[in-house]
């Protein structure tokens, strides 16, 4: 059972997608690499020239041996020629979610992170408790996890058919009031949303 999720983000130039795919899909498949590929991703809309990445681990010290793998590669993600930065976040999951399942979900998936307020983290998952009930529903949540490092900050995950459907049902969880999470927006800084495409290969897709 997955325990903990790391998030990488690959900054590329348009142009080598490519070859940053097939080194992202090479670099976590071999024999040797710890963890389980759940999603690739590349950006269509937000920041443009990422690709995501997210893996599940059932131990903290598998999630450490491949961030040290990564780390001291001097290719890491089989990409490193291609890429201008990388950044792998550590997430642990809403604790009331079930696991992520992998599967055909939606053509566009949206990445949505909130910088939150310093003890904010509570109050957010008791909100998030209280309406997902009525909210999942309405459409799917592959996951919303709270990160282990750097700033306070939770990253949640919805698939939809199209950008047509998400403002769909969005603005009907609004009209009908079971979204926002109550208690939930008070505690956010910053918001951000990225809208990606799933690689052909990806088990999120």
């Amino acid at each position: 059972m997955t325990v903990l999720y790391e998030l990488a983000t690959l900054s590329c130039s348009l142009l080598t997608f490519p070859q940053v795919s097939d080194g992202v899909r090479a670099f976590v498949s071999t024999p040797d690499a710890k963890g389980e590929l759940l999603g690739c991703w590349r950006t269509d809309i937000g920041t443009l020239g990422r690709m995501l990445v997210l893996r599940g681990f059932q131990t903290p010290e598998d999630l450490t041996a491949e961030r040290r793998r990564a780390l001291f590669s001097a290719n890491p993600f089989n990409a490193g020629s291609h890429i201008s930065a990388l950044e792998m976040d550590s997430y642990a999951p809403f604790p009331f979610l079930p696991p992520i399942k992998t599967g055909a979900y939606g053509k566009v998936y949206e990445f949505r992170t909130y910088k939150l307020k310093p003890g904010g983290l509570p109050s957010t998952l008791a909100g998030w408790e209280a309406a997902m009930p009525a909210r999942e529903p309405m459409s799917h949540l592959v996951i919303n996890m709270y990160a282990l490092d750097g700033a306070p900050r939770i990253t949640h995950i919805w698939p939809y058919a199209g950008a047509d459907e998400r403002f769909a049902i969005r603005a009907k969880s609004y009209a009908d009031g079971i979204w926002p999470p109550k208690g939930g927006p008070e505690q956010i800084l910053e918001a951000t949303s990225t809208i990606a495409l799933p690689e052909s290969y990806s088990p999120l897709c």
